[in-house]
């Protein structure tokens, strides 16, 4: 789908002729973390791995404080959007974990809005100054990457087992999460979704097939108001199999809009953690954006 898109997309521009100077960048967008990266600091990708690893075209990490909840960070991500989305440049998405829910709530409570085309030079604080002053609508995004997805939540948020003070725990309630934005609002942008299953020490507490921290009803990308267990094809006792692509799963239970399931760990080789090495679920997102994002 994704080769379909860029030929698509080429065609397009070349139709257009004013995208010629066009500039792609790759954002990528962390999840929960002791805010251990620099908020602003686009070169920063110590949450994932060495920066010199290649990660997609003119890779930009898009650091927050992931301690504290979706609504008071997201201005970050948006000041990245802007940044690098606007005007004649176009930008590929990854995020991972609570990363899901930072770039969902962005593009649904503000892809409709009017945004500055900025001159992707960034400030210290990541904010980029106008080009002409003139605004556009939403941001220029060709597709979205999610690692292991929290944009349903977590069940470890339910029960307390993060036992931190960390406000954005209470974001990651599987009801909080999913009630916090429209799920189906990615302003018809797809969301390619990447569902690691490498799951041991909380598999009591988690639903269906997990990755240690999140379980298959988020990655995946399935609907509804709280979780549900959804496992790979053939495993007993779940509610019903995550289907790939943007099929239904077994038990009935439909995907957001526009969210499809790219990946879907059967061998469950794949845990939730990048590990500081590009690791887990995200080598497959990394690998994904080394291929497409261009």
């Amino acid at each position: 789908m994704k080769k379909l898109i860029g030929v698509a997309v080429a065609a397009v521009t070349l139709l257009a002729g004013t995208e010629a100077a066009a500039t792609n960048y790759s954002l990528w967008i962390h999840g929960k973390n002791g805010n251990t990266t620099q908020a602003g600091n686009y070169n920063d990708f110590s949450y994932w791995g060495p920066s010199s690893t290649a990660a997609g075209v003119n890779k930009k990490a898009v650091n927050w404080n992931g301690t504290q909840r979706i609504g008071g960070e997201n201005y970050r991500v948006r000041d990245a959007l802007d940044c690098f989305c606007t005007g004649e440049n176009w930008c590929y998405i990854a995020a991972h974990s609570a990363g899901n829910l930072q770039i969902g709530y962005a593009l649904s409570l503000y892809g409709g809005s009017a945004r500055y085309k900025k001159n992707a030079v960034p400030n210290s604080s990541g904010v980029c100054g106008n080009t002409d002053g003139t605004t556009q609508t939403g941001w220029n995004i060709k597709w979205v990457d999610i690692a292991s997805g929290a944009g349903g939540g977590s069940e470890l948020a339910d029960v307390g087992e993060w036992a931190v003070g960390d406000p954005l725990v209470s974001d990651l309630v599987t009801t909080t999460a999913r009630a916090m934005y429209n799920h189906n609002t990615t302003r018809n942008l797809w969301f390619y979704m990447f569902a690691g299953a490498k799951g041991t020490v909380y598999s009591g507490i988690l639903p269906g097939q997990d990755d240690e921290a999140v379980s298959y009803h988020s990655t995946g990308g399935v609907s509804g108001s709280s979780g549900s267990s959804q496992c790979n094809p053939g495993d007993w006792f779940c509610g019903g199999t995550l289907n790939t692509g943007t099929a239904a799963c077994s038990d009935g239970k439909a995907k957001w809009s526009y969210h499809t399931v790219q990946l879907r760990d059967d061998g469950e080789a794949y845990n939730h953690y990048a590990n500081g090495n590009w690791g887990g679920i995200v080598s497959k997102v990394r690998e994904d954006m080394v291929n497409y994002a261009r």
